[in-house]
């Protein structure tokens, strides 16, 4: 059981600093503004997009929230990667923007699956 609480925590620790920390603090930066720009999304759905990660990060990580909202954060960032990497293989082809939303999605799945090993939920 020890085990895979550290397993939990350590992935859902990764997509917490991956999709909660650093764009609250990236997100009026410029270059983040640029990124979406190049996307081809307007400025406002970074800003969006950011305030959806920083709750869903904090639906993730606080034991209070219902486990049906839990399973809805999860697969609302399942959509995010897997956007995320369509949006740059489209706009820049294939490359590292290209997969790197996909190592991400890969923590998720780790996280998804041990949540449901702590919890004994299938």
């Amino acid at each position: 059981m020890k085990k895979n609480n550290i397993i939990y925590w350590i992935s859902t620790g990764l997509i917490a600093l991956i999709e909660g920390v650093m764009p609250a603090l990236t997100s009026q930066s410029e270059l983040a503004k640029e990124g979406i720009r190049h996307l081809g999304y307007p400025e406002y759905f970074g800003n969006v997009l950011v305030i959806f990660k920083i709750l869903g990060v904090l639906t993730l990580v606080l034991p209070i929230i219902p486990k049906r909202v839990k399973e809805w954060a999860y697969a609302g960032f399942a959509f995010d990667f897997l956007f995320a990497s369509i949006s740059h293989g489209i706009v820049d082809g294939i490359g590292g923007q290209t997969f790197f939303p996909m190592i991400v999605f890969g923590f998720l799945i780790v996280s998804y699956i041990y949540y449901h090993k702590i919890n004994n939920t299938n």
